[in-house]
């Protein structure tokens, strides 16, 4: 299985590239380890992992303007690969993709991510354009 924790730098080179200005969602579905694994050897499950993560960069989210917009619970896979289940499915929105790369930027933010690189086993996360909410789909 590929490791899916960070992203390449040809990747972010393309999500910073769409040219189009306003807010971003990002769709964020993440499975943890069961036992988190940390470079210097310190022992907590992936979900205390992400926790800490969590609390440590909360904070930068929330100054670069991040909210977020929706989170479930997954319950089951009706449609796509029957091993594909999350822990944490949730849609991050930023007022622009420059607040984006300030979270990520952020010395703060980098040595939270530890918390996160430790506790994940994979993920997935989706650059989005925000859309309005109706009646139809698409």
């Amino acid at each position: 299985m590929t490791d899916y924790t960070g992203f390449e730098g040809d990747a972010f080179a393309e999500f910073r590239g769409i040219d189009r200005d306003g807010p971003i969602h990002m769709l964020n579905l993440v499975k943890m380890k069961e036992i988190a694994t940390y470079d210097d050897g310190r022992t907590s499950t992936g979900f205390e992992a992400y926790e800490a993560y969590g609390r440590e960069s909360g904070p930068i989210f929330k100054r670069v303007g991040g909210r977020i917009v929706w989170s479930g619970k997954m319950e089951f896979m009706l449609i796509g690969p029957q091993d594909e289940q999350w822990d944490f499915c949730f849609v991050a929105e930023y007022p622009s993709v420059d607040a984006f790369v300030e979270m990520i930027k952020d010395p703060a933010y980098r040595e939270a991510m530890k918390h996160r690189q430790a506790g994940v086993k994979t993920s997935r996360l989706i650059r989005m354009a925000p859309g309005q909410a109706g009646e139809h789909f698409g």
